[in-house]
């Protein structure tokens, strides 16, 4: 049983984040209260969400680089449109940052898959398109708190049995995401596209159609994310999330998600951004510059991914040992 959990990778990383709470709380016991988890939670909400979106299109063998630079074009129009518009209802601008998200995230799956460009390459423009938008709407203008409604900074802090709305909406996401990934189609085809593409094709999938709703699907989170984001900090400006795309990558790959393709899980995202979340919370508490922040995502990266890379060549050595015993 024992060596079955230490076998599991979401086992492993949830043993890693507890015996990180237990050794910052060894120094500051405040760390591991109740209440100090719950934000370290809700701070880490917008990234778990990302994380989910980040999952699906890197399941059908691509990435999105672009979904900070969506958050912040969608927060940008959102926040702009509140300051027009301030009687809005919030869900009337929930759905409209949804539409907005999605509408980029398709952009990307088009040119993904109707002109075949590499994502890499397809997100990365879309990256500096969507940012250099956002400059040329706001005109390099912040939208401050004075300038947005009540209701509109209100929303992500509303408090429902303890935790705040931001926390719940992502709750919510995960619960969504698992449903979608383990008992829909859909969800069965993203591992099937990025496990293999060719042997997709003979089973009925549209392997391009797949990979272009992974992107919408990232698209419409990263819209989400843009509208939580700007009213939770009660600010938009042109750099808001600047470099938070390798944080989403970060989590995705340290939970496990294959930049391969095909391998993942729900729980591994999750698990994922919940490490780096407590990281960035603990740094503060020990006296490490927040700036070492993207370094030590990037390590992450590059740690986790040479860990799968070796985990998926012992796999491929047991088959072959299992074919060599059959013959």
């Amino acid at each position: 049983m024992i060596a079955q959990i230490l076998k599991s990778r979401e086992a492993l990383l949830a043993l890693a984040i507890i015996a990180l709470i237990v050794l910052v709380s060894s120094r500051f016991t405040g760390f591991a209260a109740p209440g100090n988890l719950a934000n370290v939670f809700n701070d880490t909400a917008i990234l778990i969400m990302l994380a989910l979106g980040q999952m699906a299109v890197i399941l059908t063998r691509c990435i999105d680089l672009s979904v900070a630079a969506n958050l912040a074009l969608t927060g940008m129009v959102i926040a702009t449109l509140n300051t027009i518009a301030p009687d809005l209802p919030i869900p009337v601008l929930i759905v409209l940052a949804l539409a907005f998200g999605a509408g980029l995230g398709a952009i990307n799956g088009f040119l993904v898959w109707k002109i075949d460009i590499p994502p890499i390459v397809v997100t990365l423009g879309t990256m500096t398109i969507f940012r250099g938008i956002i400059f040329l709407i706001s005109d390099g203008q912040w939208i401050n708190a004075h300038e947005m409604s009540a209701s509109f900074k209100a929303f992500p802090r509303f408090s429902l049995l303890g935790l705040p709305m931001l926390s719940w909406i992502a709750i919510a996401s995960v619960a969504i995401f698992a449903v979608l990934v383990m008992r829909t189609p859909l969800g069965r085809a993203f591992y099937a596209v990025g496990g293999n593409p060719n042997a997709a094709v003979y089973t009925g999938i549209n392997v391009g159609y797949t990979r272009f709703l992974a992107f919408v699907i990232a698209g419409a989170i990263a819209g989400l994310s843009g509208y939580l984001w700007v009213s939770r900090y009660a600010v938009a400006y042109v750099d808001i999330a600047g470099g938070f795309e390798l944080e989403v990558v970060a989590a995705c790959v340290i939970g496990g998600i294959s930049i391969a393709g095909g391998i993942g899980s729900v729980g591994g995202a999750v698990l994922g951004a919940l490490f780096l979340g407590v990281v960035k919370n603990a740094l503060p508490v020990v006296n490490i510059s927040p700036f070492w922040q993207l370094a030590i995502s990037g390590s992450a990266i590059i740690i986790a991914v040479a860990f799968n890379a070796r985990s998926e060549r012992k796999e491929g050595r047991v088959i072959l040992k299992k074919a060599e015993h059959t013959a």
